[in-house]
């Protein structure tokens, strides 16, 4: 671990990832300055959760308004946030002037004192993250279990003084907490692209769930994009194990940058010779070097979609692989019902089921969501465009979707897709198309036209910047109006 105290560090962004990393650095002595864009009168609640400090902490120096180039006089290093992109003016500078760059996910895993679990791709992260989570706090009950890879293939044995930590892109930032962690804990962390694009440290446990085009609006093309995410893997050693889907080519495409082992996923079983979770006799099973063994039943899966199951396939490979055994797998997936605004189940009204999909951030996102119902469909989708394509969306609206309700910025975008798409297809007949500017607005028209058997579906394949502060808010923003339905 570095030692930080009496360094002097710019951190850039005062959000969540930007405050923890203020707070980890001045804990361990640093001069810390923490630069914002926004003007300090809109940073009033920011300032307020570092205003007293403990003694024996470095100062925190507030600079706000603007990203002045007299910050990097005398700097030893500068901490990125994650919503920072690398060619904000003054990181670049940075980086000309051979000053280091890092961030909370690098600070985390620099001071880590237990195995860490890496998750990440394009979708189903979050996800993922939290059933791999609920399968470590199953584990601690379980501390007899044997772990489901033979002794000597996992990373980590879970002890009656172990405790799992999980946050990463979600929740709260590991950082925050790694002083509390011991060697016997184990930490499952969620790392986005952007997170990832500047780091040089791997996990011990590394998973790539999947890679599709995202976020190009950020990256600027396909091929950096999967650059960042592949670094996740670069930095590991011959004794770390990698976790990819063998059914999704983006991440298997990485399989020639792994380092040390292999652990693999997908539906079907793998080849002879290779280790991994796939579906067999209506469970899931776990194939290894020199044994064979069935994990969990399908029918205790309470997640819609194959897009979840997936991810439940993800999590028991990556479980595997950290060292749990396979009974807390069981009941870690039994007791899971999903996270927040990822195809979360609202209410039933107007005899429709209304499901909150907000995280639908890009095209691909809408289609697995949609993909998850047989159900006749009422889709709602817009927001802001992220520079994605969205003709195959389009196809799959036409063929599946009889209701669509766009709304927001990206409306008009989304319709000219779905038009093209009928032009292309012939079909026509059946698919309803109305506008809308508003969340709100979708909501009203959407409990107006239902009819009972329908599924009212947020899903929006764009981001929530036009209206919203994020998904979240968005998502809480649609459950509301929903339950406010009289």
């Amino acid at each position: 671990m570095q030692d930080w105290k009496g360094t002097r560090v710019i951190v850039i962004g005062a959000a969540r990832q930007g405050l923890s990393a203020a707070r980890y650095l001045s804990r361990h002595g640093a001069q810390v300055v923490l630069n914002d864009r926004r003007p300090i009168e809109e940073l009033q609640e920011a300032r307020a959760t570092l205003r007293e400090l403990p003694s024996g902490w470095g100062p925190i120096i507030w600079v706000c308004g603007a990203h002045p180039f007299e910050l990097l006089q005398a700097t030893d290093a500068v901490c990125v946030s994650g919503g920072v992109p690398l060619t904000l003016p003054l990181v670049a500078e940075a980086h000309r002037r051979g000053i280091p760059l890092t961030n909370d996910s690098q600070l985390f895993l620099e001071a880590a004192p237990c195995p860490v679990v890496g998750i990440t791709g394009s979708a189903g992260k979050t996800t993922t993250t939290s059933l791999v989570g609920g399968i470590g706090q199953a584990a601690l009950a379980q501390t007899d279990a044997p772990p489901a890879m033979p002794a000597g293939e996992s990373v980590f044995r879970i002890t009656g003084s172990s405790r799992i930590w999980v946050g990463g892109n979600i929740g709260s930032p590991l950082l925050d907490r790694v002083d509390q962690m011991g060697a016997a804990d184990l930490a499952v962390m969620e790392l986005s692209s952007f997170q990832l694009e500047l780091m040089d440290r791997s996990p011990q446990v590394a998973a790539v769930l999947n890679l599709t085009p995202n976020h190009l609006d950020r990256h600027g093309s396909m091929q950096a994009y999967i650059q960042a995410k592949a670094r996740i893997l670069e930095f590991q050693s011959s004794q770390g194990v990698a976790v990819l889907s063998r059914d999704d080519p983006g991440a298997w495409s990485l399989a020639d940058r792994v380092h040390g082992k292999i652990l693999t996923f997908g539906i079907q079983a793998p080849s002879p010779g290779q280790a991994g979770t796939f579906i067999k006799n209506g469970h899931i099973y776990l194939r290894t070097e020199s044994q064979e063994q069935a994990l969990v039943a399908l029918d205790a899966i309470r997640l819609r979609g194959e897009h979840n199951l997936q991810n439940v396939l993800a999590a028991c490979a990556i479980a595997a692989a950290a060292g749990l055994p396979a009974q807390a797998m069981r009941v870690g997936v039994a007791e899971f019902e999903g996270v927040p605004h990822r195809l979360e189940f609202i209410r039933t009204w107007g005899g429709a089921d209304w499901y909150n999909d907000s995280i639908a951030t890009a095209p691909e996102r809408s289609m697995a969501a949609i993909r998850s119902f047989d159900e006749p469909l009422v889709l709602l989708a817009g927001g802001r465009d992220k520079d994605l394509p969205w003709e195959e969306l389009a196809e799959l609206i036409v063929r599946r979707v009889d209701h669509l309700i766009a709304f927001g910025e990206a409306a008009n975008k989304v319709v000219a897709a779905v038009q093209a798409a009928q032009e292309m297809t012939g079909e026509s007949a059946g698919l309803t198309i109305q506008y809308c500017s508003s969340l709100s607005q979708a909501v009203t028209v959407a409990a107006e036209i239902i009819e009972p058997g329908d599924v009212v579906l947020l899903s929006p394949g764009g981001t929530s910047f036009d209206e919203f502060t994020d998904f979240e808010e968005r998502g809480e923003c649609f459950a509301r109006l929903v339950r406010e339905l009289p």
